[in-house]
């Protein structure tokens, strides 16, 4: 029997998703809260083949409101949390304007392809597709991280300062 939480889900309004829900867990909605949007995918269903790794390596397109008050700066992160050696950073983006509603500033740290900026979707062949969440924080300070910074250490700075996240999860199998 097929997993549940791996097969692609019905679409829904396309490539939104609100809230900060678990890894299992539908898109909720949040009032008043930071809404990710994406016009390169529907949110829970798969990836095209022009955002993976192998197949063009294109940045899928993301947009967002709901910025809160208060909030010092944005942070993007995009994860796999599927991957064989544990969860697999795709994306890392740091001082992102908390004025913008786009991905148009903001500074691309190293992904764990050892590269700066987006390297999409590339799960190992066979595998059940894998789950690739991108999530926008809002963070209360300024987190002064540069180019290197890596997701982990990303994860390591917002802990604890961040006022509201929005997700779009895609999936990716090959």
């Amino acid at each position: 029997m097929p997993d549940p939480q791996r097969a692609a889900g019905p679409a829904g309004d396309r490539g939104t998703s609100r809230g900060d829900p678990g890894l299992g867990e539908p898109p909720r909605p949040l009032a008043g809260g930071l809404e990710l949007r994406t016009s390169s995918f529907s949110d829970n269903t798969l990836i095209p083949g022009q955002y993976s790794y192998d197949g063009g390596n294109e940045r899928p397109s993301l947009e967002w409101l709901g910025v809160p008050d208060g909030a010092a700066e944005l942070v993007l992160l995009c994860e796999d949390p599927d991957a064989p050696a544990g969860t697999f950073t795709h994306w890392a983006v740091t001082g992102i304007a908390p004025t913008s509603t786009g991905l148009d500033s903001g500074v691309a740290g190293r992904n764990d392809f050892g590269e700066r900026g987006w390297s999409g979707p590339r799960p190992p062949v066979g595998d059940e597709p894998h789950r690739y969440f991108f999530r926008l924080h809002a963070v209360d300070r300024e987190l002064g991280l540069g180019e290197d910074a890596t997701g982990q250490d990303v994860r390591a700075a917002i802990e604890g300062h961040v006022l509201s996240t929005g997700t779009v999860m895609g999936r990716f199998g090959r």
